[in-house]
């Protein structure tokens, strides 16, 4: 276990730093109904939660045209990763993924005994497909795709995901992590929905905490064959999902058109950083989620203090780059200011 790779969370904000942009972290509140609907629940913080999540799994069946059967969650869409991989991979087992990825998938691989196969992303931070499906082997047994990718931004496309599922041996399980997709506008993203009723072995990952602005209560859940979510909940840890965390995700679900606008003025604002540092000489990837990436190499530390000196709080990958979270006008405008600044001076 001292071996285990280690999650490094976004900073948090100390003394004169007032934004924090670090962890795709939605920049609202929550929406007063839900707000009203968590203080009425925790009057029974006394009690357990409904360890089946009936209703959270109702709402979200309806959500996604599926049977309940169909759907599990879990304590955010990262536990309901691990224990995917838990019921699924032992030690000797590989599982292939992009990287840069998200930071959680080699930690989550690695607590099963099974091995992390890393596939560099193309030059423009996409997932090189073919290289993914060139690196799986007779001990493959999942792959692990990340749309919009967290930290690079570009999405995979239908084609690029039927290809895997048409491609992939059948005994290899198919991750599709859509954690940012309710900010994508490119029209040719993976509809997993189109995807789901012909494909046994896809199974699509999503999460409360950022579109929903959930991310302190921790709520995801993933879709698939009924056989499969079958395991996967008898994998699961009991009472995963806390009291608070399953009345605030039914009462978003609920209120999703007046969330979604939220998200949309958050999609304005994404693209108006990305025009604005790209009108400075920024190379930015095609960004679809709620964060931008600026691939400054070994720059990356230089960077981030000098976004840090301004009062902004960034997620810095040594050697590789910087992934700058959307924030409200005021902090994307203080983001072109200092890129500006930083590209001026060289």
């Amino acid at each position: 276990m001292l071996a285990l790779p280690v999650y490094v969370p976004g900073a948090r904000p100390q003394g004169a730093m007032v934004e924090k942009l670090s962890s795709n972290e939605n920049p609202y509140p929550p929406l007063p109904g839900v707000l009203t609907a968590v203080t009425d629940a925790a009057a029974d913080l006394n009690r357990y939660p409904d360890m089946a999540t009936s209703e959270l799994i109702a709402a979200l069946a309806e959500l996604h045209g599926v049977e309940t059967d169909q759907v599990v969650v879990g304590n955010g869409s990262t536990a309901v990763l691990e224990t995917i991989l838990r019921a699924l991979c032992q030690e000797g087992d590989e599982v292939v993924h992009a990287w840069r990825s998200f930071e959680a998938y080699p930690i989550a691989v690695a607590v099963t005994g099974a091995t992390s196969v890393p596939v560099p992303l193309t030059p423009d931070g996409r997932h090189d497909v073919d290289a993914m499906l060139a690196a799986i082997t007779g001990r493959t047994r999942a792959i692990l795709l990340c749309t919009p990718n967290n930290p690079t931004g570009p999405v995979l496309t239908q084609a690029e995901v039927e290809r895997v599922l048409a491609e992939a041996p059948s005994d290899v399980l198919v991750l599709l992590d859509e954690a940012y997709v309710e900010f994508v506008r490119d029209p040719a993203v993976v509809d997993s929905a189109s995807l789901l009723p012909g494909h046994n072995r896809l199974v699509v990952l999503r999460t409360f905490s950022k579109a929903y602005g959930l991310a302190g209560l921790r709520v995801g859940y993933a879709v698939g064959r009924a056989r499969l979510i079958a395991g996967f909940r008898a994998a699961s840890t009991p009472f995963g999902v806390n009291a608070l965390a399953q009345v605030a995700a039914v009462e978003s679900l609920r209120q999703r058109d007046a969330l979604l606008d939220r998200v949309d003025a958050l999609v304005v604002e994404r693209d108006r950083l990305v025009a604005g540092l790209r009108g400075q000489g920024w190379d930015v990837p095609d960004a679809q989620g709620n964060f931008v990436w600026l691939g400054v190499g070994d720059r990356a530390g230089v960077l981030a203090r000098a976004f840090a000196e301004a009062g902004l709080l960034v997620r810095p990958f040594a050697g590789e780059g910087v992934r700058i979270s959307v924030g409200d006008r005021d902090a994307c405008d203080l983001v072109l200011d200092v890129a500006g600044e930083f590209l001026a001076a060289g």
